[in-house]
C-alpha cells in the first residue's frame, strides 16, 4: 500500500513568516552539530587552561556526546508532551544557558556537567529542527524542506572544526561557547514567536520504563565508542561492565517498546522497509561522513603540518559546492528520478574522493586535495538527500517526529562509530606500517645509510660532537620514519574506508522504490 494521504485540516506557513520559520529551525540545527565538533581542535588549550589530563579532558565530548544520543530519540515523545512550541523554545533556552556556563567553567568537572546539560538542549534541537522545516511544507514540496535540512546536516560538522581552529588559534577557547549565547537569545525568541504545536496531538502517558532503558542502553553505547580506544576496549573492566549494560538496556528497550500501547518511541513504524532502511543509511552515512571527517585533519597537521586554521579554512570550497550538489538534487528528485540512482552515485564519488586522498605524499599541499574535496561535497549531499526522505517518507505529526528522532540518533551513533573504527585502524595500522619500515634502517641499506650521514654531517658541521652527532642523526631519523610512517596509515586508511562503502551498494539495491507522478517521496509499505 502507498502511503501520501494528509489530514485535510493540515494548514502550512507561508511568505516571510515560512522563512523566519525555516532560519530560525536550520539555524539550531546547526548550532547542535556545530558544537559536536568544534570543541575538538581546542582540546590541548582547554586542558592546559583548567589542568586537566589528556584522558581526562576527552569527558568534555562524551558527556555532551551521550546526553545527545540519550535525547535525540525522545524528542518526538517530549514534543508532544509539552507541544513543540514550548519544547523546542525550551531546548534552545537550555542549549543557550549552558552554553553561556561553559564558557564561565574553570574545573573540568564543571565544564563537563554543562556540557552533559548543554547536550540535552542540543538533542531536544536537532530532531525537532528537522520535522519543524519538513512540516513547514505540504509533501508535494516536501524535497525542499530536506534540502534545507540536508544543508545543515552537511555544515554543521564541517563548520565546527574550521570555527575552533580559528577562534584557538586567534582567541581564548571561551569564545567557542560564548558566540552561541547571541544566537541563541535570537532563536529562542524567534521560536516562541513562529513554532507552532502541531494540530490534535493529545498528551502521550510517560513511558518511564522506556525512557531508563533507552538511557541505559543508549547512554552506555555511546560511552563505549567514545572512550573504547582509550581504555583499551575490553581490556578494560569499565568498559566491559558498560557493553553489558548497553545489551540489557537495549535489548529490554526493544521489548518494552514493542509490547505496550504508549511507547516512548514508536518502533513499530520500523514495519516499513523503506523506513528501516532509510534509517539504516542514515547509520552508514554517519560512519563515513563523520569518519572520514575525522582523519583528515588528524592527517594533515599530524603528518604534513597544517595548523587548525589552515586546515578549516582548506574544508570551506568543499562544503560551498554542496549548495550546487543541493540544486542538482531537489531537480532530480522533484523530477521523480529513483532515489537509488542518487545515492550510489553519491557513494561512487565519495569512493573517489577516499581513492585519490590513499595517494598523498610528503609534499602533497592543498592543491592536491581540491578536487577530491569537491567531489566530496557533491556525493555527500547526493547520499544525504535521499536518505533523509527514505527514513521520513509519507510521514507527518507525531510519526514524521519519532522517525526523524530515531534517523538523528543513528546518524550520531553512526559518526561515534565511524570514529572509533578508524581509531582502532590506525592505532593498529600504524604499529603494522612501523614495524615494516624499522628493519629498513641498518647499516647495509644505501639509503638509510646516507641519509643518517648527511645528518651526522650536518650535526658535526653545527659544531656538535662525534657521538652527538650521530645520536641526534638517529633522533631525526626516528622522527622521520614516525611521520612516514603516520602518512601510510592514514593512506591505508583512506583506502580502506572507499573499500568497504561498497559494501553498502547491495543494501541500496534493496531498496524498494515506486514511481509517482508526486515529486515528494513515495514508499511502497509492505
Amino acid at each position: 500500500m502507498t502511503t501520501t494521504t494528509q489530514p485535510t485540516d493540515i494548514t502550512y506557513p507561508t511568505g516571510s513568516a515560512r522563512w523566519i520559520l525555516l532560519i530560525t529551525a536550520v539555524s539550531c540545527a546547526i548550532l547542535e552539530l556545530i558544537d559536536t565538533t568544534v570543541v575538538n581542535v581546542s582540546l590541548r588549550e582547554i586542558s592546559g587552561n583548567i589542568g586537566a589530563t589528556t584522558t581526562e579532558i576527552a569527558w568534555v565530548i562524551t558527556a555532551y556526546s551521550i546526553a545527545n544520543v540519550i535525547v535525540i530519540p525522545l524528542s518526538g515523545m517530549l514534543s508532544n508532551l509539552f507541544g513543540r512550541k514550548l519544547y523546542f523554545t525550551a531546548s534552545v533556552a537550555l542549549f543557550t544557558f549552558a552554553s553561556f556556563m561553559c564558557g564561565c567553567s574553570g574545573n573540568l568537572w564543571v565544564l563537563v556537567a554543562w556540557r552533559f546539560i548543554q547536550g540535552i538542549g542540543g538533542g531536544g534541537l536537532l530532531s525537532t529542527s528537522q520535522s519543524i522545516i519538513m512540516d513547514a511544507f505540504p509533501p508535494e514540496e516536501r524535497t525542499t524542506g530536506l534540502v534545507i535540512f540536508g544543508l545543515g546536516v552537511i555544515l554543521g560538522p564541517s563548520f565546527g572544526p574550521i570555527l575552533g581552529g580559528y577562534i584557538t588559534d586567534n582567541f581564548s577557547w571561551h569564545w567557542i561557547f560564548f558566540l552561541n549565547v547571541p544566537i541563541g537569545v535570537i532563536a529562542a525568541f524567534l521560536s516562541w514567536k513562529y513554532v507552532q504545536n502541531l494540530p490534535g496531538i493529545t498528551k502521550p502517558r510517560i513511558d518511564v520504563w522506556g525512557i531508563l532503558f533507552l538511557a541505559i542502553g543508549i547512554g552506555s553505547l555511546q560511552y563505549i565508542l567514545e572512550e573504547g580506544t582509550t581504555a583499551d576496549w575490553f581490556s578494560s573492566n569499565e568498559i566491559t561492565l558498560f557493553f553489558i549494560l548497553a545489551v540489557i538496556g537495549l535489548t529490554a528497550f526493544v521489548i518494552r517498546e514493542l509490547s505496550i500501547d504508549y511507547p516512548a518511541v514508536n518502533l513499530r513504524l520500523y514495519r516499513n522497509f523503506n523506513l528501516a532502511m532509510g534509517s539504516t543509511m542514515n547509520l552508514i552515512v554517519g560512519i563515513i561522513m563523520t569518519g572520514t571527517l575525522f582523519i583528515f585533519p588528524l592527517f594533515v597537521q599530524v603528518s604534513l603540518g597544517w595548523t587548525a586554521t589552515q586546515t578549516g579554512a582548506f574544508m570551506i570550497p568543499g562544503m560551498l559546492i554542496t549548495v550546487v550538489g543541493m540544486v542538482i538534487v531537489k531537480k532530480a528528485m522533484e523530477k521523480g528520478a529513483n532515489p537509488k540512482i542518487i545515492i550510489l552515485t553519491g557513494l561512487a564519488l565519495t569512493v573517489i574522493y577516499l581513492v585519490m586522498l590513499s595517494f598523498s605524499s610528503p609534499d602533497s599541499n592543498s592543491s592536491n586535495f581540491f578536487w577530491p574535496f569537491i567531489i566530496r561535497g557533491i556525493g555527500a549531499i547526493l547520499m544525504v538527500m535521499p536518505v533523509l526522505g527514505l527514513a521520513t517518507a509519507g510521514l507527518t505529526g507525531k510519526d514524521l517526529a519519532q522517525a526523524v528522532g530515531l534517523s538523528n540518533m543513528l546518524r550520531q551513533l553512526g559518526g561515534a562509530l565511524g570514529v572509533a573504527l578508524m581509531n582502532i585502524y590506525l592505532s593498529h595500522e600504524n604499529a603494522f606500517v612501523r614495524n615494516n619500515m624499522i628493519p629498513a634502517i641498518n647499516p647495509y641499506n644505501p639509503v638509510s645509510t646516507d641519509y643518517v650521514n648527511s645528518i651526522t654531517q650536518s650535526m658535526a658541521a653545527n659544531g656538535y660532537g662525534p657521538d652527538e652527532s650521530a645520536r641526534l642523526a638517529y633522533q631525526l631519523t626516528d622522527s622521520a620514519l614516525t611521520k612516514q610512517g603516520l602518512l601510510v596509515s592514514y593512506n591505508h586508511g583512506f583506502m580502506v574506508v572507499g573499500l568497504i562503502m561498497l559494501l553498502a551498494v547491495p543494501l541500496i539495491l534493496l531498496i524498494r522504490y515506486k514511481k509517482s507522478d508526486a515529486p515528494a517521496a513515495v514508499i511502497d509499505a509492505h
